[in-house]
């Protein structure tokens, strides 16, 4: 089983990479390369940094989107977005200006209201509640840190920061999780287990 994990500048590649490992992934290749990708029997798309930046640095690799899109959307490979690898799953982001994303969970990226209660950036450890059965989701605790949150269509679960808050996309073969497991312990590490074992 080929896992491609997606290389296009995101600073949380490696440690993803770790906790893929430690999850116990075998094939697993980070990859730059759409061929590998239009080939991989699962993709995980890692990322941290402002939505538009994370966009372009995917865009500027030839042909990879569209190897993405053939081998999830098409073809249906099992898919796992991390962080702002979750959030280009939207129609767009309004990061830094309005940006385009995959498309592929209809949907917009906004600022996390500011309020006196919580701060912003949204950091450290918070629940998890599933919005209803999904093999990834389970009820736990998990680590945050973004300043941008997905509203719209699939939400798959939630969490607490002043306001609900989305913590999970996905639909079909297609998963995101605005949480980090790869700084997440036993819990972010068992979702991966999870992942590495789902047939959708």
């Amino acid at each position: 089983m080929t896992l491609a994990l997606i290389d296009y500048g995101a600073g949380n590649l490696h440690s993803v990479h770790n906790a893929l490992k430690a999850a116990g992934a075998q094939d697993l290749v980070i990859t730059a390369d759409p061929n590998v990708v239009a080939k991989a029997d699962r993709i995980v798309l890692p990322g941290v940094g402002a939505f538009g930046a994370c966009a372009n640095g995917l865009r500027e690799i030839d042909g990879m989107v569209a190897a993405m899109e053939q081998r999830v959307l098409n073809e249906g490979a099992p898919f796992l977005g991390v962080c702002v690898g979750m959030q280009l799953m939207a129609t767009r982001g309004e990061e830094l200006g309005v940006h385009g994303g995959l498309g592929w969970i209809p949907g917009v990226v906004r600022q996390l209201p500011p309020s006196p209660e919580v701060r912003v950036p949204h950091m450290g450890w918070n629940d998890v509640v599933p919005c209803g059965d999904h093999p990834l989701l389970e009820p736990g605790e998990a680590y945050f840190l973004h300043s941008f949150a997905f509203e719209g269509e699939h939400v798959l679960a939630t969490t607490q920061h002043g306001a609900q808050v989305t913590a999970a996309i996905g639909r079909d073969n297609l998963a995101g999780v605005q949480f980090h497991p790869e700084k997440s312990q036993r819990y972010g590490i068992a979702l991966l287990q999870r992942f590495l074992a789902w047939k959708p």
